[in-house]
């Protein structure tokens, strides 16, 4: 699976997006569906491993890749297929000697002069954009840019492999795409769905 393969429908949960003890079930359904890749974005666990683990075997089953939000210790650990860090966490180049030719590396950017940073280093294998729209599931996010940076950034010469994030439904997907990126990103719209197969499948036809 090639990086814009896997970033066309990348699901980002963990156990404070979803009801108690529910996110395999969740991953699962998810997974069956067609979601492309997975980050663990676990907010709420002091020893989140058990569950981190429980992911990645679902994952693993499906074929589709497994990454870690931000917590480098469990991503080297478990031996997870990436990790995905923002701009406030560890510095990007601490995860660069640490995790580099381990796995696959990904970083949050909300601004152009981020991005461009961002393209002088040739280890990342894609960067996440945004919040494209205002978002409930990151109670600290900044700014919503709208789809205008993901095509500044492609303007800019940037060739990055881009994840677009925040506030995504559905009919949003085409546009995203037309701007430049290779997918989307989903928290809310698949972990509050009545029907999340159904939610994928809309994601995964833009």
């Amino acid at each position: 699976m090639t990086p814009n393969e896997m970033l066309a429908v990348y699901f980002i949960a963990g156990s404070q997006d979803v009801p108690e003890n529910t996110l395999p079930e969740v991953l699962e359904d998810a997974l069956q569906a067609g979601i492309t890749c997975f980050q663990f974005r676990e907010k709420k666990l002091a020893n989140p491993e058990k569950l981190a683990k429980q992911c990645q075997k679902l994952c693993k089953q499906y074929q589709v890749p497994f990454f870690v939000n931000d917590d480098v210790a469990l991503a080297l650990k478990i031996e997870a297929d990436g990790i995905h860090v923002g701009q406030d966490d560890m510095a990007i180049q601490e995860v660069i000697a640490t995790c580099a030719k381990k796995m696959m590396i990904g970083l949050s950017i909300n601004t152009l002069e981020q991005g461009q940073k961002a393209a002088h280093i040739a280890e990342l294998t894609y960067i996440g954009v945004g919040p494209i729209y205002e978002t409930t599931s990151k109670v600290d996010a900044q700014p919503a840019t709208g789809i205008q940076l993901i095509q500044d950034i492609r303007k800019a010469g940037i060739t990055l492999p881009i994840v677009a994030i925040g506030g995504i439904t559905a009919k949003d997907t085409t546009p995203i795409h037309d701007a430049g990126a290779q997918g989307v990103a989903i928290i809310s719209a698949i972990t509050k769905a009545t029907n999340r197969a159904q939610v994928v499948q809309q994601f995964s036809h833009g």
